[in-house]
């Protein structure tokens, strides 16, 4: 787990694809060789693409693809781990350095911080969901060590807690790794993946209150963040190859879809070099026909 933001290696170059799962078709909207970016949202007017890089968010306009850099203020860096406030005005963040969640204009501004008030000490947040009425927000709560720059995970449990930071609530008690907890569009579950099941991870569901554990996956892949389109009716999900500890980055990983809630007979959708960064969070468009996502080849 990184500590600091991830930078491109030699001869490497990141490009942002949007995937039309009715024809099947994938498009290349950006390529650079000069910042990696990471975790596209979709912004709700289906205009823009909000990804982050080099510790900042940046706009990606899609009639007239170009990255305007969002000038926020009263924050650290900021990871891959970000969320658009269903109000479509505001974007929740997670940050370096601190490990907090914040809330900020997403034109831009200063961002206010949301975490720290309510929880553990010393407890880091990382933001994945939050609720269709904007009022909760899920999050894996991590303990770890620095070491060498990089973070040494000793802990990982799916954690909620209210929009004004109140409310603290740990409903993952497995003791195993869990990450990238997701509302469903009517808000009656919370999707993620867990190592409690096989000893590694796949996609499963439960309450927001961690009531109706069940799980969606049965596969030898390594399953990781869940995002449901938002009419509900699809999901897409990334497959590391069998025996990948973590979600690491420049691995050959798949894109797999899952459409009306049939996880027994996912499809497959896309192939690419990648994996940290790709699909992090939940980049479908508005239309719940396409979604975003990041490849990181080599020359």
């Amino acid at each position: 787990m990184c500590a600091q933001p991830r930078t491109l290696a030699s001869g490497q170059r990141c490009q942002i694809w949007v995937h039309d799962t009715k024809t099947g078709d994938s498009f290349l909207i950006l390529e650079t060789r000069g910042l990696l970016l990471e975790a596209p949202n979709w912004t709700l007017d289906g205009q823009a693409l909000i990804v982050n890089g080099d510790g900042g968010l940046w706009r990606l306009d899609l009639a007239d693809p170009g990255l305007r850099s969002i000038a926020l203020t009263g924050l650290p860096a900021i990871n891959n781990d970000h969320v658009l406030d269903p109000d479509g005005q505001h974007i929740y963040v997670s940050t370096y350095d601190d490990w907090q969640i914040y809330r900020a204009p997403l034109a831009g501004g200063r961002a206010r911080r949301v975490t720290g008030k309510d929880g553990p000490d010393g407890l880091l947040h990382f933001l994945h969901g939050v609720s269709p009425d904007g009022r909760q927000l899920a999050f894996v709560g991590v303990q770890a060590d620095l070491t060498a720059g990089r973070l040494r995970m000793t802990s990982a449990e799916i954690c909620t807690i209210g929009w004004d930071g109140q409310g603290f609530r740990q409903i993952t008690r497995a003791g195993v790794p869990a990450d990238g907890p997701e509302y469903s569009p009517n808000a009656e579950w919370i999707y993620f993946n867990t190592e409690v099941f096989s000893g590694h991870a796949q996609i499963a569901r439960m309450r927001p209150d961690g009531a109706g554990l069940t799980r969606l996956t049965y596969s030898e892949t390594v399953d990781w963040f869940p995002h449901l389109s938002p009419d509900g009716r699809m999901a897409v999900y990334l497959a590391y190859p069998n025996g990948t500890n973590g979600h690491p980055e420049n691995l050959w990983v798949d894109l797999m879809l899952v459409h009306d809630e049939d996880w027994s007979n996912p499809a497959h959708a896309v192939r690419l070099f990648g994996g940290q960064g790709t699909i992090n969070v939940n980049s479908w468009a508005p239309d719940s026909r396409r979604f975003s996502y990041v490849a990181y080849p080599t020359d």
